[in-house]
């Protein structure tokens, strides 16, 4: 099917200006709409929110314009816009009396409060891909689920280049725009680098440098000290939708994509990716995965989830709408997608991140680990701290660890666990109440050289002193507890003082 074109960028500025002036923002929505509407926008429920905008005004005018796609009288679009520039530009076309928007914009909030707005196709602005049936291999989406996971892990340290791989509507590029000198963004579909362009000029960010082509191709041989990608990850049978399917064979679009990032990275660059991975008869999922990591480079590899195979193509096939279809042609599809998983051994589909760091050690941290948990977001902080935390490891043997002094997180908490009234628990739990909120058990000793972390003595004092306590051998206890203290350090239960000091 054609495609109609996007607007011109030209006004934005104007637009946007008339947005805020508007209160039609993240916040002004809310206050708007309600928790219960504005929540239901993420299930692409959108008839409590069209009761909330019943009303008269700038505001609910907006919302029923750009993101409800409602048309709306002119004469309210003429107060709330400037609106024949907007004509103009192609944000709007006049149908009568009413004008009707051309794409939907959604007020997006930036990390530290920016008013952003994030512009795709008709119909794509909430829930993701709920309206996405029914309109073209090339349709572009808005913010969904997976986009606002992977702004949320992404290392934010400022750094001098970026790269969002399959850009979509921008939504990476305009994140990595608040801490990139630089800002490269690269899509298969040419319309999505068109949105891209929207998205930015629309949220006030500065241009990006937008290329047109698969993968990595269209970078060349540059190298970016921090690469993103929301691919599309989808292991379907074909390449029927750009923004899901990536056309390849079973995982090995993001295999591909995961393997090819080494050489694009700068030393000390950080290639953060969504991914979903095969769980093949006869392999472990964990080697699968570590058979992807360039070498050169630690990686950090969490399954959040997994699904059986038919769980996951009645997903996909809901996700295109499908389900709405003849009941034969649904039929025939869902069949495809198993023969597709019966002819690969697949069993299972993997879903989660995968963050490599550009290190150059000979002796790589590859760290594969499941976590279905709830975390803390944003995780961007937590992830560098767990690959620095690889590197402080990696650089001490026992008699450092023993030698060096440590500070307890600041999130810890310790709780005991056992029959109520009993004298004494049956085991101690530490846990963490930021970022992953690990937890982890402990014994006595464990439990009392935690709480002696405060970077005034040294582990091996602390283990002494424990040891003449419990009326331990000292020097036994220095032997058996490295390993123990190696995972405390690990997973961030404690930290070295000079490190906690100086960040």
């Amino acid at each position: 099917m054609s495609t109609p074109s996007l607007p011109a960028p030209g006004h934005a500025p104007r637009l946007r200006d008339a947005f805020l002036a508007a209160d039609f923002t993240a916040d002004g929505l809310l206050d708007l709409l309600g928790a219960p509407a504005y929540t239901a926008l993420a299930r692409s429920e959108i008839v409590p929110a069209l009761r909330a905008t019943r009303g008269d005004g700038v505001l609910p005018a907006l919302v029923r314009l750009f993101l409800l796609q409602q048309p709306v009288a002119y004469e309210q679009a003429r107060a709330a816009l400037p609106v024949e520039e907007c004509l103009g530009d192609g944000w709007v076309v006049r149908d009568g009396d009413q004008v009707r928007a051309t794409v939907d914009v959604r007020p997006y909030g930036g990390p530290e409060g920016q008013d952003w707005f994030i512009v795709s196709d008709l119909g794509c602005a909430v829930g993701g891909a709920g309206g996405a049936a029914g309109l073209g291999k090339g349709v572009v989406l808005g913010v969904g689920g997976a986009s606002t996971t992977l702004a949320g892990i992404t290392v934010r340290t400022p750094v001098a280049s970026a790269l969002d791989v399959g850009t979509g509507s921008g939504i990476q590029a305009l994140h990595a725009a608040q801490h990139a000198t630089r800002v490269t963004a690269t899509d298969l579909n040419p319309r999505a680098l068109d949105f891209t362009r929207l998205t930015l000029a629309l949220s006030g960010a500065r241009e990006a440098d937008l290329r047109e082509g698969s993968l990595f191709e269209p970078a060349g041989s540059a190298t970016y000290d921090l690469i993103v990608s929301n691919p599309p990850f989808v292991i379907s049978p074909g390449a029927r939708l750009t923004y899901r399917d990536g056309g390849m064979g079973g995982d090995d679009l993001c295999r591909s994509l995961v393997q090819q990032a080494g050489e694009r990275l700068n030393d000390g660059g950080y290639a953060q990716f969504l991914a979903n991975w095969q769980h093949v008869e006869g392999e472990e999922w964990q080697e699968r995965l570590r058979s992807w990591v360039p070498r050169g480079c630690d990686a950090w590899i969490v399954q959040r989830e997994v699904q059986d195979v038919t769980q996951y193509a009645e997903l996909w096939l809901r996700d295109s709408g499908d389900h709405r279809a003849d009941p034969g042609a649904y039929a025939a599809r869902y069949d495809a997608w198993l023969d597709e998983f019966e002819a690969r051994g697949t069993r299972a589909v993997g879903f989660g991140w995968i963050t490599l760091r550009k290190s150059g050690s000979d002796r790589p941290s590859v760290v594969t680990e499941e976590w279905p948990h709830p975390v803390e977001q944003p995780l961007g902080e937590s992830v560098r701290a767990h690959f620095d935390r690889q590197d402080y490891l990696r650089a001490s043997d026992d008699a450092a660890l023993l030698a060096d002094r440590f500070v307890l997180s600041p999130d810890v908490v310790q709780e005991q666990v056992g029959p109520p009234g009993a004298e004494d628990p049956e085991h101690v739990v530490l846990r963490r109440h930021r970022g992953m909120r690990r937890a982890t058990t402990v014994d006595t000793v464990g439990a009392g050289f935690a709480g002696a972390c405060d970077g005034t003595l040294s582990a091996g004092r602390i283990l002494d002193a424990i040891a003449q306590l419990i009326d331990e051998d000292p020097v036994l206890l220095r032997d058996r507890t490295p390993r123990a203290l190696r995972l405390l350090v690990e997973e961030g239960f404690i930290v070295p003082a000079e490190s906690a000091s100086s960040g």
